[in-house]
């Protein structure tokens, strides 16, 4: 594994998140900043609503920005849903929310450019990651400055993973060995396989609020002051 100064770990200037919650696919939420989800992953659609800017195809993929779009798609075929046109007869892409970009028209039109390729949600070119199906809670407590904060992150991230969501709070997070009841975490492993249970069900089944108990990973200076 390559080393930054004392500590090993990724190259976190290469660093690719493979997850993404909800609530963080909810912020890109505007024409300049688009992403959606659907079938389980994460697409940056931002690209796509620049090169169409102004066109009303684009509507209805701004309305939903940020949001799961999953019903649009059969799941078996990956492809939009489909029905019989009564108009037509037809097997046709089903829009009740209106037809959009890359969707042919009802109709034969002369002024329809099919030239675009693969239609935007074929394929991989947008896509960012997946998106994470079960989320939870967890407390990062820096022991040097007793600094707290509490992250969303998603059940199958890595330590490594939630390491980068916390480097928005501490710039020098890798220099720290990050322990849980006094035991060093394996930073390749998830919180569940670090034995850090998520106990959420629990709590349900005993009708007790869950959030009045949160697991805290309790961070120790490493004497390196590598900043990522």
């Amino acid at each position: 594994m390559p080393r930054r100064g004392l500590v090993a770990g990724p190259d976190f200037e290469y660093f690719q998140r493979r997850y993404f919650t909800p609530a963080e696919v909810a912020q890109h939420n505007q024409p300049e900043d688009l992403w959606v989800s659907y079938l389980g992953n994460v697409y940056d659609l931002t690209p796509l609503a620049q090169e169409y800017k102004g066109d009303l195809l684009l509507k209805p993929i701004v309305e939903v920005a940020g949001q799961d779009i999953s019903h649009w798609f059969d799941p078996d075929t990956r492809d939009i849903r489909k029905h019989i046109d009564p108009l037509t007869g037809s097997l046709r892409y089903r829009t009740p929310w209106g037809r959009f970009l890359h969707v042919p028209p009802q109709l034969p039109r002369s002024d329809w450019a099919n030239d675009f390729g693969k239609p935007w949600w074929q394929g991989s070119r947008y896509e960012v990651g997946r998106l994470s199906a079960k989320t939870r809670n967890i407390r990062i407590i820096n022991t040097l400055t007793s600094q707290e904060h509490t992250l969303e992150v998603g059940a199958l991230e890595s330590m490594w993973e939630i390491l980068h969501r916390y480097l928005l709070y501490n710039a020098h997070a890798a220099s720290y060995t990050w322990k849980y009841e006094g035991k060093n975490l394996n930073m390749d492993y998830t919180l569940e396989e670090n034995g850090i249970r998520d106990e959420e069900e629990e709590f349900d089944y005993l009708n007790m609020d869950s959030t009045l108990y949160t697991p805290a990973v309790l961070l120790y200076f490493s004497d390196d002051l590598t900043e990522l």
